[in-house]
Parts: C-alpha cells; sequence; structure tokens
C-alpha cells in the first residue's frame, strides 16, 4: 500500500485557492488529512476515526485558558490532522495557553478566510483523497477475504497477521486486559502503547495513530487489537480494523477449541497413569505420543487454590504458551499436573498468586506414580502451611528420610500413633494435632497453648497422654525424632493411615 503523497496539511496551506493561514503547530504541517468535518461540538471525538481536518466557526471552543488547552489536547489524541478556524465569525479570543499547546504537539491550527466557505475546503479534501479510494478498496477486499487463510492455507496467527499488516498499513497488536499476549506469535503493545489498551471494552474506538477494539470471546471479551498507523503507508479504516478484530476472535475460538481438545486428551491420560492403568512401555508411549521426551525425567505437581473458572486462564493458558508438554486433571479442590523436570514451567505455576504448589521428586517416564502422587500431596500441604508458594519433596530434612515403601510408612505410622489416633476416634479428643502443633512450634508450651486456645495444663495433661499411649518419651531425642517421623508419613499416606 505504499503511496508517494498523501494529502497533508502543508499542501492545503500551499493551496492558492484555500487561501489558509498557519496560526500555530508548524511542526505538525505533514500531517496527513483523510477527511475535512464540519463541527461546533466542544467533544466531537467519539464520532471521529482520525485524521480528519475539524472546521469550526467557534461555537465550541471554550472561553477560559485551560478549558481551551483541554480541547486542543483532547483533539489531538483523538487523532484530528489539525482545526480550521473561521476568521471572524464566533471563535473567542485564543490564550497564549492554548497556541503554546498547539506548537508543543505539533497540532496545525488554521485560520480561514471569511470569504472562504467551508465547503470548499471539503471538496478540496474529497477531491485530493479519491486518489487513495481504490487503493484502499482493495485492500480493504484482500483483508475481507483473509478468512479463506484460515480454512485453506492453514497459516499461523503470526502468519496471518503479518499478511494484514501488510495490507491493512497498520501496525497490529494484540494482548488481553492486562497487557499479556493474546494470540503465540503475535506482538502485544510495546510500552509506549501500553496507555492505549482501555480498562474496559465499551470505550471509543479511537486513539491517538489508531484505533484499538476489543476480541470477544464466548465467556465475554478476551483481549484488544491495537491498531497503529505506520508512518510510511497510508492504513485502512475503522472497518478494516474491525474485521481484523473479527478474524483475531475466530483464531481465538480456533486455538482455543485446539487446546481444549488436548487438555481433555490429557487429562484422560494422566487419570489413567494415577490410575496404574498402562505398564511402563505402554505409558511411555502414551508420553511420546503426547509430545513428551520420554528419556528425560518428569515431575508430578499438586496445585491448591485455584478457583475453577479462572484455571483455563490462570494454569493451561500459562503452560500453553511455553511449549512445554504437559498434562493437567482437576480432582476436586486441587489440580495435578505432569510435567518434564524444568525449571521454566515450574516458575510459572509458582508465580500464580496465592496458590499453594508441591512437587514430587523427579522419576522416570513410564514409572508408576503412587509415589510421586504422596510426594506431591505431602509438599503441597507442607506449601499450605507457610502460607503457599512452592515446596519440592525432599527439601524437607524430615521427608528425606522417609522410605518409598506404603508398606513401610505404614507400619512406621500405625506404630507409633496407632493407639493415640484410636483414641482421639473414640473420645472425640485431639492427642495427635496437639503433638503436632507442639513439635512444629519447637516445642514452646505457651505459644502452642495459645494457638490451640487451651490452657497451659490442658496441653501438659495431653501430651502426657500421648506418651502413655504411644509408648514413647517426648523428653527422648530418638522418641522425639520417632515420633516426628511417624507424623510426616501420616501426611504422606494417600489414605490417612
Amino acid at each position: 500500500m505504499e503511496e508517494a503523497r498523501p494529502l497533508t496539511i502543508e499542501e492545503l496551506l500551499r493551496s492558492p485557492a484555500l487561501q489558509l493561514r498557519l496560526l500555530g503547530g508548524a511542526g505538525g504541517a505533514g500531517r496527513r488529512v483523510a477527511w475535512a468535518h464540519v463541527s461546533e461540538l466542544e467533544d466531537p471525538t467519539p464520532w471521529l476515526l482520525g485524521s480528519e481536518l475539524i472546521m469550526t466557526t467557534g461555537l465550541g471552543i471554550p472561553r477560559g485558558a485551560a478549558a481551551q488547552r483541554t480541547y486542543l489536547e483532547r483533539l489531538d489524541d483523538a487523532g484530528v490532522a489539525g482545526l480550521a478556524l473561521s476568521a471572524k465569525l464566533h471563535v473567542p479570543p485564543l490564550h497564549p495557553a492554548f497556541l503554546e499547546a498547539a506548537e508543543q504537539r505539533g497540532f496545525p491550527l488554521l485560520e480561514v478566510p471569511l470569504p472562504v466557505p467551508f465547503i470548499a475546503i471539503a471538496q478540496a479534501v474529497a477531491a485530493a483523497v479519491q486518489a487513495d479510494m481504490s487503493e484502499s478498496l482493495s485492500a480493504q477486499l484482500q483483508v475481507f477475504g483473509s478468512l479463506h487463510w484460515l480454512t485453506a492455507e492453514g497459516l499461523s496467527a503470526a502468519e496471518i497477521f503479518a499478511r494484514l499488516e501488510a495490507l491493512s498499513g497498520f501496525r497490529l497488536y494484540l494482548c488481553t486486559a492486562e497487557g499479556g499476549a493474546l494470540l503465540s506469535g503475535v506482538a502485544t503493545p510495546p510500552p509506549e502503547f501500553a496507555g492505549l489498551i482501555p480498562r474496559t471494552p465499551d470505550g471509543p474506538p479511537t486513539v491517538p495513530g489508531g484505533y484499538v477494539l476489543p476480541i470477544s470471546a464466548s465467556a465475554g471479551p478476551a483481549g484488544f487489537l491495537l491498531a497503529m498507523r505506520r508512518p510510511e503507508v497510508v492504513a485502512a479504516g475503522l472497518a478494516v480494523v474491525q474485521h481484523i478484530a473479527t478474524v483475531a476472535a475466530l483464531e481465538l475460538t480456533i486455538v482455543r477449541h485446539e487446546l481444549e481438545i488436548v487438555r481433555r486428551e490429557g487429562a484422560e491420560t494422566l487419570a489413567e497413569l494415577l490410575g496404574g492403568v498402562f505398564d511402563g512401555p505402554t505409558a511411555r508411549r502414551r508420553l511420546a505420543r503426547l509430545g513428551f521426551d520420554t528419556s528425560c525425567q518428569l515431575q508430578l505437581v499438586v496445585l491448591r487454590g485455584i478457583p475453577a473458572a479462572s484455571e483455563d486462564e490462570a494454569l493451561v493458558g500459562r503452560l500453553a504458551g511455553t511449549g512445554v508438554p504437559h498434562l493437567v486433571l482437576r480432582q476436586e479442590q486441587q489440580i495435578l499436573v505432569l510435567l518434564p523436570d524444568d525449571p521454566a514451567p515450574r516458575r510459572l505455576i509458582e508465580g500464580l498468586p496465592g496458590v499453594s504448589t508441591g512437587a514430587s521428586r523427579p522419576f522416570e517416564a513410564g514409572a508408576a506414580l503412587d509415589i510421586p502422587r504422596r510426594e506431591a500431596l505431602w509438599a503441597v500441604s507442607r506449601a499450605e502451611e507457610g502460607g503457599g508458594g512452592l515446596v519440592r519433596f525432599g527439601a524437607d530434612a524430615a521427608g528425606r528420610w522417609l522410605v518409598d515403601d506404603p508398606g513401610a510408612l505404614r507400619a512406621l505410622t500405625t506404630g507409633v500413633l496407632g493407639a493415640a489416633r484410636a483414641y482421639d476416634r473414640n473420645h472425640r479428643s485431639d492427642l495427635v494435632a496437639t503433638v503436632r502443633t507442639w513439635m512444629e512450634r519447637d516445642r514452646h508450651n505457651d505459644s502452642v497453648a495459645f494457638a490451640l486456645g487451651i490452657h497451659p495444663n490442658t496441653l501438659a495433661y495431653r501430651l502426657r497422654r500421648f506418651e502413655q499411649l504411644s509408648g514413647r518419651n517426648l523428653a527422648s531425642s530418638a522418641d522425639l525424632a520417632e515420633v516426628w517421623l511417624a507424623l510426616r508419613a501420616a501426611e504422606q499416606m494417600t489414605d490417612g493411615s
């Protein structure tokens, strides 16, 4: 869409028939003029598309200095090419602040002689831009035909938007409301344009230098399309940008549908792996088909604290953006994720606010998941106790001493805690919980009694009763270590026994 000579303010000033005089903003003489429009409103910007020459008799121009400056800045922010003022009609005295703002922003102020009607300027602009119309129409038709690319050519989102940029004359950006990536491979707005993304999808489409439109999705607006004019070409109009937004919404729907298919297949596979449905070779073949490198070690991660409504965006969306293979399965109030043993996806998961995350030790692809699941569940419990974040199994000194054999863990738990647990069940007491709190708080009796809301004498009685039932002396270092390991083993056991 190369255009050698778009109509500019400077060309209008050179027209002997129009007799226009520059009052200020000479730095913007090279601004392109796409249309000329009469407006006597104090704020015509909701009805503008950008690059208009606004002509006024002065009825809408405020009289106060600050109000005049705000009026000019509002027009400039909306992408108006310049302001043409009719001489000797209703234009109020122009304050120095108004003229200063025009100079600072390079916003052209033109004076129209009284004998020159506004229609003469409008006709001159229309005649000058008519040559652009056929080229613009051609671009629009090609952009409108872009839906064919989605089905016939199988282009990626990045390739589609590269073509749309070339055809439309805009630099195109896609982002979520928070500024994150919306479609893989399509650029997000750079920092200098970040302020153009609106807080809500209901704002006007025009922004300085281009347009911003919401991208619709099934659950509501998914993000925004920002289309900024490229200085070296003549950009198409709002209708083309609206169609590009439709293309973006359709591509987003396709991507999310494909992601949902993969997510469901992954959830089914992870459920079968957790259930021990596959033998080792079959599990490795299934993982390889889903993109895993079965020569590398894996890790099972459990997350708690992610609301169901935000699962897709907060977790699946993050993981999908990395390109790392993963399986995700929601079970009641927690989410299980099978990942390669790689710090990059773990960092993404760890960054989720308010979420507690537990990670198993690395294990070979095709190995049974009963032990990794116990390890991840134990680690996520430690993360919850610490107020969130990521805990990896084995980071805790006690956890490193626990064996992987479920039978050994059960024997340790039953041998040390069995009698006290039975007593708690039969008497609805809290001996085991009291001992655990006492040990977690480093055996500071006053602090433990306060945390449990009981008298120190009651705490002392519970500790003595536990010693009697367990046969362990809590003053003995050896017995104390055994009790602590038994408590940790009980947490690691999935059945709680």
